[in-house]
């Protein structure tokens, strides 16, 4: 999709939802549309970039890694409740 292609999307917000976004696009100075495409495109970034860096950390990883890291935890018993 280019820049000015624009795609029609009907959006079922529960009333809370619709009214907060309503109150932060007016306080944005923004229309709500205009707020909530920021939002999703806020979201995006947000989940691209952990994908990204989970990704690259998983790559960096070698088999063993794990064993040495669990081989230097204390031996100590759960904290009470812990246990299901």
């Amino acid at each position: 999709m280019t820049q000015t292609q624009r795609y029609k999307y009907p959006l079922q917000l529960p009333q809370s939802l619709k009214e907060t976004a309503t109150r932060l696009a007016k306080e944005d100075g923004v229309s709500l549309n205009q707020w909530i495409v920021s939002a999703v495109a806020q979201k995006i970034g947000a989940v691209e970039t952990a994908d990204d860096f989970l990704k690259a950390r998983a790559d960096a990883a070698k088999r063993g890694d794990l064993t040495k890291l669990l081989d230097r935890a204390p031996e100590t018993p759960p904290t009470p409740g812990d246990a299901v």
